[in-house]
């Protein structure tokens, strides 16, 4: 193979000599404006070459390039440790990581669609009124003239206005001022009448109602080709649409017939409402002109929760659906209603879901004698000074969608403002799939598609990305910090696509994330349009459908932490699979190893049942989850999943067990043997702690124990070194600079923050004098360098500690260092550390049975890793646990022993039970997409 010093940058991204975490003097030549698959065993130094040294080289260069009054504010950037890397273009790392927490940002605004879609709406928006439907129309000089001009030549009209009555002022003087303007003539009652008569019988004391006078501006005929004539008539609607005050008539009068009278007016007004003209602002929800005013753009409100005040939709109205009305007191309320049923024919036998919209509004808002349920709450709020009626407003308050906006967060007019039949509220609402029909067959006017054809190519472009990276359920209402890693990073990922960079380097962390595999081809057609632009696309990735597309595979491994960071094995996958004994990765997908089918299949007795559920766009399903088993949730991106499990069979758990929950779920009931669970745990990919001190080794508790071997050292004795002396957490032991962290934060003013060693203990986190205690030459430092395989060796005589660290290792976990802070683990890594507290000796007791929810565990796993991680999960429900995964990895799916498959599609087209039973039975259906891509897993 050709040594890299002897290729050409021009060509290839070339890497030499990297040594960055566990890296062995890596080197490797990238060929530029190709797709490269990095992959390997999880822990075995793709991330460190992908992310902390290409990337980090390429930010740093970027940041070098800039004057010196801006790096100034970008503190010192350490350079990768490597030899040299050459070639290397600018880098875009789109990762995992949601960053926003903010309640503002939608999807819509981070892919930038709702900009456009702003301007779309204020530059040919047109406004209806809500009231008749017809369009609103303000009318300039020129509308009326040509009105005028559309008549037959000679046609006769009047121009005239209202005559309007300044405050304080007499008609007789309001008269005397027209004469003194020129006035001779003004309308009565349809009549033309003198004015000088009209003070004459006013001063005999006759009374004349003033919404009866109009002013007589002009009396012309139509004259199509005098000039004069034509301002003429200009000049008399000008003087009209003025005296007016912007309102002008124009009465043509035909001999014989009626007169044809029209009403013209310069504001933006109909059906007696003013509206708003169309502008950016009006649209916008991070604007005070735009926001809702009762939610100030926030979509949400603090009001009073329907799911809280009529818990079980399935009671009619005499059943007593309405919690707050049960007491003798309360009922009160209800009689009105109760009495009057027969007259308004309100069904108050049929159950509240069965009600229809304008039933359930009789409820809330009262008809008659009854005054509603709003009523009822606004009593209360006018009684809030006695702590009883605080008490029982605060039982039934939630968050709630806001009643004024309907969570689309804009003031209501801007709902009146439509394009094509759609309002930016409509669209919004929609899902993106629905969304790029509506803008692929949007019918526009020619003048209207002069102004808005570029915006709408930018539109329709990144609508089509959103759609091909499987995200076309989603809204573009929906909240980013809602979306899960692998959704976030697809969404930057059509972003970049959006703005179609040139030249770039994409570094992307596992795009396939949260995917099901039917998802997975469209994802690989985006990202070699990447490259085709004339990008190098580097990707992270376990996944074998990305690899067999991939121009490259660079393997790094054999295994991980201190037994990986050698490169194994570049070239193309037929390469690899021509060598299957290179590494773990060509192992398997040689098919030389496998994960194996198991052979009997757990059966089960007891289960928790589930009710209609109705979250989201789940269509009343009913289901029966097996306690005691493995249970796999499955179906294609937005089906309902994880609707399903998170806010609906989660929460409806918990409250069962007598626990509080901010969700409220939308189900019918939960059943079942609800007493054969103790508690729900819901291992999920959040970080495992608030602070960046929290790290795997003080998770698992294993610190505790390590703590107190270093207290006992015959030099920690002499100095009356306690456990606590050992701690980051408190005073003491620990270095003040950097409070334990062995980091200092720099805060980039317009990147993100950087992170750098501390400058008074070199990243040692301790005080010198503590570092001088040490158990077999290894100081604390030392200790919380090692990664969890090597602490495992190296702590071998000490049963207390390997009781808490083997489980980190049981979920392949091995390479992760003792001390690594939980900001740097990976949504996956997060999980699998949670994972190995509950496997730990002691967590859980005997006679516990636990529920465990898990989402996605295979994050960021290898096939070789994934096999630990399931040998793990079954070490729980062999104690006597239960285990739900929501999973889109077949080779998961075919190892557990019930699954539920969700969708056919995703978002409104998904959200039914497509099939419940075993993977065998499973693979026989012809519905759905999971079946056909478990047949080939399984075969």
């Amino acid at each position: 193979m050709q040594s890299v010093d002897q290729l050409n940058p021009k060509d290839f991204i070339i890497v030499k000599g990297a040594k960055v975490n566990n890296l062995k003097s890596v080197d490797v030549a990238i060929p530029r404006n190709s797709f490269v698959v990095i992959t390997g065993v999880s822990g075995s130094g793709k991330s460190s070459l992908a992310f902390d040294t290409l990337f980090a080289e390429g930010q740093r260069m970027y940041v070098e390039s800039l004057s010196s009054y801006a790096r100034q504010f970008l503190g010192r950037m350490e350079k990768p440790e490597v030899e040299y890397i050459r070639g290397i273009c600018p880098a875009i790392a789109v990762e995992q990581k949601v960053s926003t927490k903010n309640p503002r940002s939608t999807v819509g605004t981070t892919t930038e669609i709702y900009d456009y879609l702003k301007l779309l709406f204020a530059r040919i928006g047109k406004t209806y009124s809500p009231v008749s439907g017809q369009e609103v129309a303000k009318s300039s000089v020129t509308d009326i003239v040509n009105y005028i001009y559309s008549f037959e030549e000679g046609s006769r009209f009047i121009v005239s206005c209202p005559l309007g009555l300044q405050e304080g002022r007499e008609i007789d003087v309001v008269l005397k001022l027209l004469l003194q303007q020129g006035f001779t003539r003004v309308i009565l009652k349809g009549e033309i009448v003198y004015i000088e008569e009209l003070i004459d019988q006013l001063e005999k004391g006759e009374k004349i109602i003033l919404d009866d006078l109009e002013m007589l501006i002009d009396r012309n005929a139509v004259k199509q080709g005098d000039e004069e004539n034509q301002f003429r008539i200009a000049d008399s609607v000008q003087t009209a649409l003025f005296e007016g005050r912007g309102e002008c008539k124009i009465e043509f009068v035909r001999r014989g017939e009626e007169s044809i009278i029209k009403t013209f007016s310069d504001k933006f007004e109909a059906d007696g409402m003013t509206f708003e003209e169309p502008s950016v602002n009006l649209f916008s929800f991070n604007n005070p002109y735009g926001a809702c005013k009762r939610c100030e753009g926030f979509g949400k409100v603090l009001g009073i929760d329907e799911d809280l005040v009529i818990p079980d939709k399935s009671l009619s109205i005499v059943d007593d659906a309405i919690i707050p009305w049960r007491t003798e007191t309360m009922k009160k309320w209800l009689k009105p209603l109760l009495d009057t049923a027969h007259e308004t024919n309100f069904p108050i036998f049929r159950s509240y879901s069965e009600l229809t919209v304008d039933e359930k509004d009789i409820l809330w808002k009262g008809k008659g004698k009854f005054k509603g349920i709003n009523a009822f709450f606004d009593h209360l709020e006018s009684k809030k000074h006695k702590i009883q009626y605080r008490v029982m407003l605060s039982r039934y308050r939630g968050r709630t969608t806001c009643p004024e906006c309907h969570g689309s967060r804009l003031r209501k007019d801007a709902s009146y403002v439509k394009v094509d039949g759609k309002s930016i509220v409509d669209v919004v609402l929609m899902p993106i799939a629905e969304s790029e029909t509506f803008f692929n067959t949007i019918n526009l006017s020619e003048h209207d598609h002069k102004i808005a054809d570029r915006l709408l190519a930018e539109i329709k472009n990144r609508l089509k990305y959103m759609n091909k990276v499987g995200l076309g359920y989603l809204t573009l209402n929906r909240l980013t910090s809602t979306l899960s890693g692998g959704e976030y990073q697809r969404i930057k990922l059509a972003t970049s696509l959006g703005s179609a960079l040139v030249g770039s380097m994409y570094i992307l962390d596992e795009p396939s994330i949260g995917l099901h595999p039917r998802d997975t081809q469209n994802l690989i057609s985006v990202l070699l349009e990447l490259k085709k632009l004339g990008n190098t696309v580097i990707v992270v990735e376990h996944e074998e459908e990305v690899m067999k597309a991939a121009d490259q595979i660079i393997d790094i491994g054999p295994d991980a932490g201190t037994y990986g960071g050698e490169l194994r094995f570049q070239g193309s996958i037929e390469e690899a699979i021509k060598h299957p004994d290179t590494s773990h990765t060509t192992l398997y997908l040689s098919g030389k190893s496998s994960i194996p089918t198991p052979e009997k299949r757990r059966e089960w007795k007891e289960f928790i049942g589930i009710k209609g559920a109705r979250e989201n766009n789940l269509k009343n399903v009913n289901v029966k989850f097996p306690l005691g088993t493995v249970t796999c949730i499955t179906g294609v991106s937005g089906s309902g999943k994880s609707t399903l499990v998170k806010k609906c069979l989660t929460p409806a758990l918990l409250r069962a067990l007598g626990q509080h929950t901010e969700e409220k779920p939308k189900i019918d009931q939960i059943e079942g043997n609800i007493s054969s669970v103790n508690r729900v745990e819901f291992v999920d990919q959040n970080p495992i702690g608030k602070s960046s001190r929290s790290n795997p080794v003080t998770y698992v508790k294993a610190y505790d124990a390590i703590r107190e071997l270093f207290s006992k050292q015959e030099l920690s004795v002499q100095r009356g070194y306690k456990p606590a002396f050992f701690s980051f957490n408190v005073d003491g032991g620990r270095c003040e600079a950097c409070q334990g962290e062995g980091t200092t934060k720099i805060e980039m003013q317009f990147m993100a923050d950087i992170y750098l060693p501390c400058e008074s203990c070199n990243g040692d986190r301790f005080k010198k004098e503590i570092l001088d205690v040490k158990y077999k030459e290894k100081s604390i430092s030392d200790i919380l360098r090692m990664s969890v395989d090597d602490a495992v060796a190296f702590f071998s005589d000490q049963k207390k500690i390997i009781q808490r660290l083997q489980p980190l290792l049981d979920v392949g976990l091995g390479y992760v260092q003792l001390g690594q802070s939980s900001n740097t683990l990976s949504g996956g890594e997060a999980q699998r550390v949670k994972l190995a507290s509950f496997l730990a000796k002691g967590t859980l007791k005997e006679s516990e049975k636990v529920l465990f929810i898990f989402d996605e565990p295979t994050t960021g796993l290898h096939f070789h890793d994934i096999d630990k991680l399931l040998k793990s999960i079954n070490a729980l429900i062999d104690k006597g646990h239960s285990a739900i995964i929501i999973e889109h990895n077949v080779e998961v799916i075919k190892t557990a022993d019930w699954v539920i498959d969700i969708g056919p599609e995703g978002g409104k087209n998904g959200g039914t039970i497509v099939f419940e039973g075993k993977p065998d039975d499973l693979i026989k259906i012809k519905e759905g997409y999971t079946a056909q891509y478990l047949q080939s897993a399984m075969q």
